[in-house]
Order: C-alpha cells, then structure tokens, then sequence
C-alpha cells in the first residue's frame, strides 16, 4: 500500500505563488502515474497534473502555463509549483498515486492540503 503525505498548502495573496509536495512510502519507480487533484467546496474533484512513469506529463487546461509539475526519484517525492494564483484555485489539493499490482490498479490518496488564494 502507497501511503502519501502532501504539505506546502497555505494562504496567498492573488498572482502568488506556492509549492506543493508530496512524499511517497515506496519509490515512485514502481508507480504507474503520480498525479495531483483538487477540490473546491461544492464542487467535484479534478485532476490538475498527472505524471506518467514513463515520463510525460498532462494539465489541466485552467492551469496550463501556470502550474508546473515534477519529480525527484531519489527523494520519491512529486512537486506543484503554482505561480500566478488566482482565487479559483482555491481548493483542497491531493496527491494521488496509480499503481498496478495484484492484477489490477489501484488508487492511493494523500490526506490533502488547503491552499487559499485571497486578498
């Protein structure tokens, strides 16, 4: 089992920036697609970035241009670099690693970390 630990959530002013991490239990080597999700209040959760093993990469289309994300394998941890935050972004975020094992896939969640984009 995957476990997922995210920090680096906080409170920012408009056009700010932030950067997010997230820790893996296991090397990500072994896992299939890291990715980060949101969660606004009300709203469904989406998906922001996702990182495949084999090393592209794919946005949602509200961040493109803005929100960066990356990988260090040595340290089995994923990064979201968020530059020019507005207040839509405003969201619970959530680390999520997709790992094929047992003959299946299997979804791990992180516990999610606020972030707050207000003046």
């Amino acid at each position: 089992q995957v476990q997922l630990v995210e920090s680096g959530g906080g409170l920012v002013q408009p056009g700010g920036s932030l950067r997010l991490s997230c820790a893996a239990s296991e090397s990500i080597f072994s896992i299939n697609a890291m990715g980060w999700y949101r969660q606004a209040p009300g709203k469904q959760r989406e998906l922001v970035a996702s990182m495949t093993s084999g090393g592209s990469t794919t946005y949602a289309d509200s961040v493109k241009g803005r929100f960066t994300a990356s990988r260090d394998n040595a340290k089995n941890t994923v990064y979201l670099q968020m530059n020019s935050l507005k207040p839509e972004d405003t969201a619970v975020y959530y680390c999520n690693a997709l790992k094929f094992e047992a003959g299946r896939f299997h979804n791990y969640w992180g516990q999610g970390t606020q972030v707050t984009v207000s003046s």
